[in-house]
């Protein structure tokens, strides 16, 4: 049976929101303008600078793959130190920049952000 104080406490510290497909194309996008990464990196970026967001494996390499497909970004294989296996790093494609800008304006409007927070820090 739902309470008032529950209603309250769900809006004093509401759950975290999953990212949709749309949104998690964006917002991998938005990431990989700043620097190649790969996925357990993007899942724990969105959770350090937007601690509201969450981002499933699913619907990240759903996203991943549609934007592979589109010829969007490029993965490559990158041995890191102290790790035993390669990692699937992701890169924009060089002709994909302006419309990548555009797609990752979409997401820092979404989270009511002008830039990235990483960026937003190092400035001050």
């Amino acid at each position: 049976m739902t309470t008032f104080e529950d209603i309250y406490q769900f809006f004093r510290n509401p759950p975290p929101f999953y990212l949709n497909k749309e949104l998690a194309v964006c917002y991998v996008l938005a990431v990989l303008l700043h620097r190649d990464s790969y996925g357990t990196e993007l899942i724990s970026l969105l959770e350090h600078e937007y601690p509201n967001y969450r981002l499933s494996d699913t619907v990240l390499y759903s996203a991943l793959k549609f934007l592979e497909d589109a010829e969007a970004i490029t993965g490559y294989w990158k041995k890191v130190e102290g790790r035993g296996r390669p990692r699937r790093m992701y890169q924009i494609c060089p002709d994909w920049q302006q419309q990548a800008q555009d797609l990752a304006r979409l997401w820092y409007s979404y989270v009511g952000r002008s830039e990235p927070l990483q960026q937003a820090s190092s400035q001050r």
